[in-house]
């Protein structure tokens, strides 16, 4: 699998049922207008996703390949138990009131701070660090993926789709990626 492929993979399967995910429902709620929302979420995954990758290739700098392919193995298999874990959203009105773009960027910024995305996204940097644009772009994208049809569906999606059901899922399809990192 391509390194664009394993980043965009990695990120739509680990935003599901992420706390951005019911961030992307808030404000789509609040301010019905998804354009601005949606290049927002573009603009400020990019941007946090960069510094994510950046610090996962200075971290890999300083670890052997054999370590680097644990520490994979390792964050997939946890990847799988996290996502199981539902994630809240805290509302925040004092960044409600700047305006759907504005909003949107600082409110997805900060959420993605130390969010498992943003751990994703360091980890697949340091592992390849030679494809760094790549992983931000296929980061970028798999946040995006999972974000955009919450967008644009609004409400209606939080209400009809089986989230303990594809959790379980998801958590299934990072122990596969986490089998195959072993055996790559």
């Amino acid at each position: 699998m391509s390194i664009l492929a394993i980043s965009i993979t990695t990120v739509a399967l680990a935003e599901i049922g992420d706390k951005t995910q019911l961030l992307s429902l808030l404000l789509a709620s609040r301010y019905r207008k998804p354009l601005p929302i949606i290049a927002a979420i573009f603009l400020a995954t990019l941007a946090n996703h960069a510094l994510a990758a950046w610090l996962g290739v200075v971290v890999a700098d300083h670890l052997s390949p054999e370590v680097l392919k644990w520490v994979l193995v390792v964050s997939f298999a946890a990847m799988a138990a996290w996502v199981l874990i539902p994630d809240k959203l805290d509302e925040d009105d004092s960044i409600s009131n700047r305006g759907p773009f504005v909003a949107s960027f600082i409110a997805f910024f900060i959420a993605e701070i130390g969010d498992k995305t943003q751990i994703a996204t360091s980890i697949l940097a340091a592992k390849y660090s030679e494809g760094l644009l790549l992983v931000i772009l296929g980061t970028t994208i798999g946040m995006l993926l999972a974000n955009v049809p919450v967008v644009m569906i609004g409400k209606l999606s939080a209400d009809k789709l089986p989230l303990v059901l594809i959790r379980r899922i998801t958590a299934v399809l990072f122990l596969i990626l986490a089998i195959a990192a072993i055996f790559s």
